[in-house]
């Protein structure tokens, strides 16, 4: 079953769960990958509901989508998936398909060309609409200090809602 939801309707839980981990996934019409992230921001730009995600250049990801139109966000609510959520964070999807590896299942986005991983209750479905390369010589110090000492820097992907629902 299907409820259609408002995107900020479940902000907490996405806000609360994200830290832990949720499923960005992505296919570019060839390959299908899906990565866990641990940063992610839902707010308004442009007078649309964005989902802005950060993919470092290093992640097999990062190719997928530079070839894509779309991606989705799929958020554990009350389901344990701490295992693929860490599986899916420490392998490449260059090396192992990490849905059959985790026994996660993908399936059709509603509106979008990606996937959603289905195992979850809570869905972003977003059209990407722009892409901004981090500039580092504009980031606080100490945050580069922190996540970027081997200059593996993020693309931020700004990605429109175009649709929202929890799952069963």
């Amino acid at each position: 079953m299907i409820q259609e939801i408002g995107y900020n309707e479940k902000l907490k839980e996405m806000l609360d769960q994200i830290n832990k981990g949720a499923f960005l996934t992505v296919t570019d019409g060839e390959r299908t990958n899906t990565m866990t992230i641990g940063w992610g921001n839902v707010g308004v730009v442009w007078s649309r509901p964005m989902f802005m995600v950060a993919v470092r250049y290093s992640r097999y990801t990062y190719g997928v989508l530079e070839k894509a139109k779309d991606f989705t966000v799929s958020i554990p609510i009350k389901k344990d998936l701490k295992k693929a959520l860490a599986y899916c964070g420490s392998y490449s999807g260059r090396d192992v398909d990490k849905f059959k590896e985790c026994n996660l299942t993908p399936k059709k986005g509603r509106k979008v060309v990606s996937p959603i991983v289905s195992d979850c209750e809570l869905h972003y479905e977003c059209k990407i609409v722009y892409k901004q390369a981090m500039e580092p010589a504009t980031l606080d110090e100490d945050i580069k200090n922190r996540y970027y000492v081997n200059n593996d820097y993020h693309v931020l992907y700004f990605g429109e809602i175009v649709d929202c629902y929890l799952t069963e």
